[in-house]
């Protein structure tokens, strides 16, 4: 008897154009659905990490570690249910529409609360921030940057970065909501989610979140995974790589975490900084020189 593959797995036998099970689309809606309730459960947290630092605790606050560790989580469901909606031949208009929904609550509202809460709200007032206005205006610009992006990614089906790369690979234009929300929540945990104070490490968490929002709405060129199979064969090197970095994860979460989202955030701005210095540098060819008229 020959060997399913997984997506034959997950075939209706009785489907004369052998479409999946109906159970099979339940599957990545499952991982979009608890993708939705971790965004709900890191609004929550955030409101309640912010009453619980009106009390005057300013020191570690568990509400905020709790609502940057789902939006976390919410990150690796969210590069799953499309992955296992390609693999099971499940993807559809109505899975890719709940999916965006789910990202502006999970990576968009989500992280602006947790951001404004954390880094703005127990702020002195001191300094360009008397009232939190300019917290208020960068925590709503990176929710609706976060907005135009996801709507930008949904109507262009083959979107090209100002900084093309090469055509065999597959790249994001501008940087994707998740890898922004990650970010915020990494800054938050590694900080043992003891929110600000002062209203210079204020200042720059609000350029962070300023620069996230304006890479998210740019089209520079961010590397995507998804040419990455789940389920084809692995190389001993990447299986020590992997159980290397799970290892790391496991006992330094923070730095690392943090480490991983700020890299890759800052690939996208070095790729578009060596791109303009290549141009600037590039040997440009001699201009023609006009024929010179002979006289005969």
């Amino acid at each position: 008897m020959p060997r399913l593959t997984f997506k034959q797995r997950f075939l209706d036998p009785r489907s004369p154009s052998r479409h999946p099970r109906r159970a099979a689309y339940a599957l990545p809606t499952l991982f979009t659905a608890g993708n939705i309730f971790l965004g709900f459960i890191a609004i929550i947290r955030a409101i309640e990490g912010a009453l619980l630092g009106a009390t005057g605790q300013l020191g570690n606050n568990p509400h905020f570690e709790v609502a940057a560790k789902a939006i976390g989580v919410a990150v690796v469901l969210d590069g799953l249910d499309g992955r296992i909606a390609r693999m099971t031949n499940t993807v559809s208009d109505f899975g890719r529409e709940m999916d965006s929904l789910a990202d502006v609550i999970t990576f968009g509202i989500a992280p602006a609360v947790l951001a404004f809460t954390w880094g703005v709200q127990f702020v002195k007032g001191v300094g360009f921030l008397p009232d939190h206005r300019a917290g208020y205006f960068i925590a709503f610009l990176f929710l609706l940057c976060g907005a135009a992006r996801l709507a930008r990614f949904n109507v262009q089906t083959n979107p090209v970065p100002k900084n093309p790369g090469r055509p065999d690979r597959k790249y994001f234009v501008g940087l994707p909501i998740p890898a922004a929300a990650a970010l915020v929540a990494a800054v938050v945990y590694a900080s043992d989610s003891v929110p600000l104070v002062w209203w210079t490490l204020s200042a720059a968490w609000l350029v962070l979140l300023a620069l996230l929002s304006f890479l998210m709405v740019s089209t520079w060129r961010y590397p995507s995974f998804k040419e990455i199979s789940l389920t084809g064969p692995r190389s001993p090197l990447t299986v020590i790589l992997f159980g290397a970095l799970i290892y790391l994860i496991w006992n330094y979460s923070q730095p690392v975490l943090l480490a991983i989202s700020s890299l890759y955030v800052a690939t996208g701005i070095a790729i578009r900084a060596g791109g303009i210095i290549r141009r600037r540098f590039r040997p440009h060819p001699p201009r023609p020189q006009p024929a010179e008229h002979q006289v005969t």
